[in-house]
């Protein structure tokens, strides 16, 4: 599969959106060697931002961290979020004006495995990274990424937003709605008073498609390890919906709000969903898997193991991003579909063209902004 290289143009459109307010500016991300956190370094390093990455090595392997190979483009420290004082260190030798907090334990199946594990990442770690900022006279703009599923989802079907209950009965989703408590302590006891020297919001997401994630328990790595088996898929939950959304969408959101949160600290101070639109369809679990299985060329099926002695998970999960639509005027640009395809192309260059992936995917953030300017989307110009 073609595909063509960003120009010298293409790199000057490129640090134009958002205002151009990345380019230049130090940026800290933490777990910037995960899925989105590859994804979110490689689109800031794009816009021109001097990336400064804190997490522990890639948690995969492969891993998208690994195939997009930034070499000398982003200062890596390799350390746990849970080491308090190397983040410190690292936040007062590097002073980021703006700071992606993504590092987390970031599975529910796990989170059963490994529940203390889960709370000391995902509780600790937030209230490390909120700690340290706490002393920090450069940071500007904080964005601390939870989950959708941080809310008490006890009504199946139910579309949540920002001020529903925080909740969660499986450990992950309960130490993200911790996650939240905390932040919203922090902000209001520290960072949300007097002359608002920095902005500090929260981000929840819905469920994320997009090529190079390489987790277990996921349905895209699953399915895409399964073929590569010349395996049958096995999925756990059939029925199950989730906000499936591509990966660039909810980055976009977030450093559009990041954006907003540099010029006007104290009216988006505070916690914003980012999913697709609740009028379209929602696909089940079965339906992705039938829909990458439609796309393989193969003759493989469907297994449906024994459930019945699994760990609880919610059978749906919906999120309403009716209040970003209207104060930042972001939306989703792709359609499931759209984000479907643009995985599975990914995965599918990939096992072909593996030395030329990071090419590859600066196009597709190329070509997710270039749809973005179609359809005017403020954060475009």
């Amino acid at each position: 599969m073609d595909f063509r290289k960003s120009s010298m143009e293409d790199l000057v459109m490129s640090q134009k959106v958002f205002n151009g307010i990345f380019k230049g500016k130090t940026v800290l991300i933490t777990g910037h060697t995960g899925f989105i956190g590859s994804w979110l370094t490689l689109w800031l390093n794009h816009l021109g931002a001097n990336v400064i990455g804190y997490s522990l090595n890639p948690p995969t392997n492969p891993s998208l961290f690994d195939i997009l190979n930034f070499d000398n483009e982003v200062t890596n420290v390799i350390s746990d979020i849970r080491d308090k004082d190397k983040l410190f260190e690292t936040v007062k030798k590097y002073e980021p004006e703006f700071v992606f907090h993504l590092a987390a334990q970031s599975l529910v199946r796990d989170s059963y495995e490994n529940p203390l594990d889960t709370f000391e990442i995902n509780v600790l770690g937030t209230a490390n990274v909120l700690d340290v900022l706490r002393f920090s006279s450069s940071v500007k703009v904080a964005l601390i990424m939870t989950s959708d599923k941080c809310y008490d989802n006890k009504i199946n079907g139910r579309v949540h937003v920002e001020d529903d209950p925080m909740g969660g009965i499986d450990p992950y989703s309960a130490s993200k709605g911790a996650a939240e408590l905390i932040t919203s302590s922090y902000r209001n006891s520290f960072f949300d008073t007097g002359d608002h020297r920095m902005s500090v919001s929260t981000i929840r997401a819905g469920n994320i498609l997009g090529g190079g994630d390489w987790a277990k328990d996921r349905i895209i790595p699953d399915s895409i390890r399964a073929i590569i088996k010349n395996q049958n898929i096995r999925i756990r939950n059939p029925d199950s919906i989730r906000p499936w959304q591509y990966v660039l969408e909810p980055i976009s959101g977030m450093l559009w709000l990041a954006r907003k949160m540099h010029s006007n600290k104290k009216e988006f101070n505070q916690s914003w969903n980012f999913g697709p639109n609740i009028e379209q369809k929602f696909l089940t679990v079965k339906e992705i898997a039938n829909y990458i299985l439609g796309k393989s060329n193969t003759s493989l099926k469907i297994d449906f193991p024994d459930n019945s002695n699994q760990p609880f998970e919610s059978e749906k999960l919906m999120i309403d991003s009716s209040k970003a639509y209207t104060n930042l005027d972001w939306k989703n640009i792709y359609t499931v579909n759209d984000a479907l395809l643009e995985t599975i192309t990914w995965y599918k260059t990939y096992q072909s063209k593996k030395e030329h992936m990071k090419e590859f995917s600066i196009s597709q953030i190329d070509n997710y902004v270039s749809k973005a300017k179609q359809v005017n989307m403020n954060w475009t110009k």
